[in-house]
């Protein structure tokens, strides 16, 4: 049986959705918080996620910036209230993979899950090495934690999202600036460098930030 992570404080409109969605016939997990969705769709997760972007603790993408960097490789579908272009480049850039607008019909809804069910990939394992906690905004590793700013924040999620894949440098601006900021080379580089400081923190151990010149950067 597929399951289907819900994750969407709005209680009527969740026990809306999980009702539907049992319905359907699919298993559903269903929280009110950012929180509970990092520790509830973290690790053996579920197949599906439906993210509501305007949380009360965390924005909604920073919650799926920390589980895909954490491993989890369930395609998101991220509802929002929030109609502009921005927010859903925004949330393209933080790795939703498909984006409703609030209101909605439930039978769209589903007609997108089913989509995102067949593409599907296979669950990556939870990497070993450091973890990001959205909740705190910091880098975990081995009881460690360590601070970071909400820039690097996502622009590590980021890279840690696509493990050994390189990361172009316009694709890491996108994800820890505004849509439309004007970031120089420099200025990304003196993040990655910050981020790099704040990695050799915490305990050896895990893949870390790779340059890749002329392109970007990698995490292995």
């Amino acid at each position: 049986m597929t399951t289907i992570g819900v994750c969407e404080d709005d209680r009527q409109l969740r026990s809306v959705l999980v009702r539907a969605l049992k319905a359907e016939g699919y298993d559903v997990v269903a929280v009110a918080t950012g929180a509970e969705a990092l520790r509830a769709f973290t690790g053996r997760g579920p197949d599906v996620v439906v993210l509501d972007l305007g949380l009360p603790d965390i924005d909604g993408r920073d919650v799926c910036l920390a589980l895909k960097a954490n491993g989890v490789a369930a395609p998101v579908l991220m509802l929002t209230a929030r109609g502009g272009v921005h927010h859903k480049v925004a949330g393209f850039e933080a790795g939703a993979d498909d984006y409703l607008g609030k209101p909605f019909e439930l039978a769209e809804l589903m007609a997108r899950l089913r989509v995102l069910e067949r593409r599907a990939r296979a669950q990556r394992p939870v990497p070993q090495g450091p973890t990001l906690d959205a909740t705190t905004h910091a880098v975990e590793h081995e009881g460690v934690s360590v601070a970071l700013t909400p820039t690097e924040f996502a622009v590590l999620a980021r890279l840690m999202g696509t493990p050994g894949e390189v990361v172009r440098r316009r694709a890491l601006v996108a994800a820890g600036w505004p849509d439309g900021a004007m970031v120089s080379d420099n200025t990304l580089d003196s993040y990655v460098r910050r981020v790099r400081a704040k990695l050799a923190e915490l305990p050896e151990g895990g893949p870390r930030i790779a340059t890749v010149h002329g392109v970007g950067y990698a995490w292995r």
